[in-house]
């Protein structure tokens, strides 16, 4: 049975540990959507009652605004999905820490939220479900943070991010989707913006904000190992002072208990 235990890791990556796995905010998200994905083909009125569609939350089923993730049914793109969000997001993750990754992906989960909420209401649509949305958007920040990284046939990061984006646009423009259209424009600058501030996007000066970068902690350092600290240094000093002794006045210069002593603390630091 796998060991389960709290991180006390010095980076903070992992929240706990399941055996060997780190489990951390991506991996939560990640397994919060399989886990959706099952019940919502298994229990098909959990999905038809969760995904967020803007007049219903309007007519009062609010519990809409926080469900809408965790509906997707079984599907090859599903799957694909919830791969590249654990692939991407656990990149991002390891550049800020468990922390702010948790912190972007609430503001995400929020922002798309809201948009499609007030977007959807005033010029239709608004429909969300699943973590299609947040994943394509964690996609997005990991080109913007490493445009140069190489692909498929070593196409640069920037170009796949750019084509993706126009196929958005294009598609949205062809169907007329003028909410979906506007509601994509102000999700980008929100993601945008939401990257900057959790320690991301920290290269682009454009994007306005300051970049939180986590401040690396010193791993802790019990008494037993200050003592040994202090010890190797008072030894390295005094085995410094008798051997200038020596050098200044021959090894005969030494009394029998300061050779004696010398032997001592040569033995020590072999042993260390």
């Amino acid at each position: 049975m796998p060991s389960f235990n709290v991180s006390r890791d010095a980076s903070g990556d992992a929240w706990f540990r399941i055996g060997r796995l780190d489990v951390t905010s991506t991996v939560l998200l990640v397994f919060a959507g399989a886990l959706g994905m099952l019940v919502s083909t298994f229990v098909p009125a959990f999905a038809q009652a969760s995904f967020f569609e803007p007049r219903a939350v309007l007519r009062g089923e609010v519990w809409r605004v926080v469900s809408w993730p965790l509906v997707s049914g079984v599907s090859l793109w599903t799957v694909l999905t919830l791969l590249m969000l654990w692939y991407f997001g656990r990149d991002l993750e390891s550049q800020v820490g468990r922390r702010s990754m948790a912190w972007l992906y609430a503001g995400l989960w929020a922002m798309l939220t809201v948009v499609s909420l007030t977007v959807g209401f005033a010029l239709g649509g608004g429909v969300l479900m699943g973590l299609r949305d947040i994943q394509f958007l964690i996609l997005l920040l990991w080109i913007a943070e490493y445009p140069r990284r190489p692909f498929f046939f070593g196409i640069p990061a920037w170009a796949l991010g750019a084509v993706l984006v126009a196929l958005n646009l294009i598609q949205m423009l062809a169907s007329g989707d003028i909410g979906g259209l506007v509601g994509l424009l102000i999700v980008f600058v929100g993601a945008a913006l939401l990257a900057k501030r959790y320690g991301l996007l920290s290269d682009l000066s454009f994007v306005p904000g300051s970049a939180r970068r986590r401040r690396a902690r010193a791993p802790k350092v019990s008494r037993t190992q200050q003592r040994a600290e202090r010890r190797r240094v008072s030894d390295a000093e005094r085995i410094d002072e008798l051997l200038e002794k020596i050098s200044e006045s021959g090894i005969h210069s030494l009394t029998p208990a300061e050779r004696k002593e010398l032997e001592n603390l040569r033995q020590r630091r072999k042993e260390r």
